[in-house]
C-alpha cells in the first residue's frame, strides 16, 4: 500500500463503519467517510474527511472514489423490515453504482461487506466448516440482496478486473449475546483485523470470506481469511457461562447458519 493510499468507507456511521474511523487509522492513510446521516465531527489529529451524502448518487461516488486506493462498502439497509423494492434500489443497484464509480476511477480494490444470511439456509454443522466459497442459500430478500451484489462483484472483477473481497460477517458484537454467536460472533478488534488484511493483502483477486473470530465452535472455515493474512485472537467461548445464562433460543434457530431468519414460519 502507498503512503498515501485513500480510502473511502460507505456507511461510515453505522455500527461497523464507526469502529473502522477510528480503527484503521494508520500514518499516511486518509478516509473518505461517506454517510447519510452528519457524523461526529473530525478530531483535530484526524486525516480524514465526512461526506455527507448517498452512495446511489453516480455523481458524488465518483467524486468521493476520485484518487481513492480502495473502497469498503458497508453501506445498505440491514436484514429485516424493508420491500423487495427497497432491497433491489439500495442494496443491489447501489452496489452497482459503487463498483462502477470505483471502476470508473481507477479504484484497485473493493471490500464488500456481505453477510452470513446469503447462506442462511445451508444446515448449520459443527463438525465440518462451511466452506467460504459455498453456493448460495439466502434466508431472505436481505440475504438474497448480498447474494445479487456479490455475483455484481465477481463480475466487476473477471471483466475489468477490480480485486474484490466479500466478507461473509457473522454476527458483530461487543460480546457474543446468544448460542448461536458462539460461532457467528465477530469482535471488535477481530473486525478490525480483518479489514486491515483484506486492505493489505497483495492481488487477491475476487475471494468470498467468512468474517468471524477465532471460536471454538467451528461452523465456517477460516482458510480464505487466513490466506489473506486475517489472523483472528478472540473467542467466543470465553462467553460460553455467560451466555447459556442468558440465552433463551429455541434449539430450532440453531439448525440453520442464519438462525432465526431460517426457522420455519418466518416470512
Amino acid at each position: 500500500m502507498g503512503s498515501d493510499e485513500i480510502v473511502v468507507i460507505t456507511g461510515a456511521d453505522g455500527v461497523i463503519g464507526t469502529r473502522l474511523r477510528h480503527s484503521l487509522r494508520r500514518p499516511g492513510r486518509h478516509l473518505r467517510l461517506l454517510d447519510l446521516m452528519s457524523q461526529t465531527p473530525l478530531e483535530v489529529d484526524e486525516d480524514a474527511e465526512l461526506i455527507v451524502g448517498s452512495f446511489l448518487d453516480p455523481e458524488l461516488m465518483a467524486a468521493t472514489c476520485a484518487d481513492a486506493r480502495a473502497v469498503i462498502h458497508l453501506g445498505g439497509l440491514s436484514t429485516e423490515g424493508y420491500t423487495w423494492d427497497e432491497y433491489l434500489d439500495v442494496n443491489i443497484d447501489g452496489t452497482h453504482v459503487v463498483l462502477e464509480a470505483a471502476r470508473r476511477a481507477g479504484v484497485s480494490r473493493v471490500i464488500y461487506a456481505s453477510s452470513n444470511h446469503a447462506v442462511g439456509f445451508v444446515p448449520l454443522d459443527t463438525t465440518v466448516p462451511a466452506p467460504d466459497n459455498l453456493f448460495p442459500r439466502p434466508d431472505g430478500f436481505y440475504g438474497v440482496s448480498k447474494v445479487a451484489s456479490e455475483g455484481l462483484c465477481s463480475l466487476y472483477h473477471d471483466r475489468y478486473g477490480l480485486d474484490v473481497i466479500c466478507l461473509r460477517i457473522g454476527s458483530y458484537r461487543e460480546r457474543p449475546d446468544s448460542r448461536r454467536a458462539l460461532w457467528s460472533w465477530l469482535s471488535p478488534g477481530d473486525c478490525t483485523r480483518l479489514f486491515e488484511a483484506a486492505l493489505s493483502v497483495a492481488s487477491p483477486g475476487y475471494r468470498v470470506v467468512w468474517g468471524v473470530s477465532a471460536n471454538d465452535c467451528a461452523a465456517v472455515s477460516l482458510d480464505e481469511a487466513r490466506a489473506i493474512g486475517y489472523e483472528p485472537v478472540d473467542n467466543a467461548q470465553a462467553f460460553a457461562d455467560e451466555v447459556a445464562s442468558i440465552d433463551a433460543e429455541e434449539s430450532a434457530t440453531l439448525r440453520f447458519i442464519g438462525g432465526s431468519y431460517a426457522v420455519s414460519g418466518l416470512d
